[in-house]
């Protein structure tokens, strides 16, 4: 029986996604400059382990985000699968503020990264405009939603909205406040009058 190299064994894949989770976390909770011993400790697993998965450490942390984007933008297929899709794109909207916030807690870290010569933002607009348009396209096919939205619209409101309420203490607001931008994606709601 021939493995294929790409392939990871169930329990390397599980040890790559805490790794990943607790750097998330320890960049978030601690600055770009955690040790990596930390981070392997937060993870369950040794040094050794989290340098066979990421040999040096812009290597982690472009992992860590694109793994924060990945959950964020394949979510949308499955939110899609079990909710209609207005109610899809609202939970969402949720889970796109809650990798805003991972993001903005990695900023350092990123910005490390990137001064190295990483690309983590590579996919970036890409890959969420996917999963906008996926939403999107889905709520106007079932006539929940407006049909004359552009998605890099949705994505510009909402890291405008995360952007405003990412103090501690306004993530209620945020909830809000999506429910308000969702209301206006609704099939029903007015169109604007033309200007003259």
């Amino acid at each position: 029986m021939t493995v294929q190299p790409n392939v990871l064994r169930a329990d390397a894949r599980r040890n790559r996604e805490r790794i990943l989770e607790a750097a998330v976390r320890s960049f978030s909770e601690k600055g770009a400059d955690v040790a990596i011993d930390t981070i392997a400790k937060a993870a369950g697993v040794g040094s050794a382990t989290l340098y066979r998965h990421f040999p040096t450490r812009e290597a982690l942390v472009e992992a860590a985000y694109r793994n924060e984007l990945a959950r964020v933008c394949d979510s949308a297929a499955d939110l899609l699968a079990g909710h209609p899709p207005d109610r899809a794109l609202r939970l969402w909207m949720d889970r796109f503020i809650d990798y805003l916030a991972a993001k903005h807690g990695m900023a350092d870290a990123l910005r490390a990264a990137v001064a190295t010569g990483a690309d983590p933002f590579a996919e970036t607009l890409d890959r969420l405009g996917t999963a906008i348009s996926t939403l999107l396209y889905a709520g106007a096919d079932a006539r929940l939603l407006r049909s004359d939205i552009d998605p890099l619209d949705v994505g510009f409101s909402l890291s405008g909205l995360a952007l405003v309420t990412s103090a501690p203490g306004h993530r209620e607001r945020a909830g809000r406040l999506l429910d308000l931008l969702l209301d206006g994606l609704r099939h029903t709601a007015p169109r604007p009058t033309p200007t003259p």
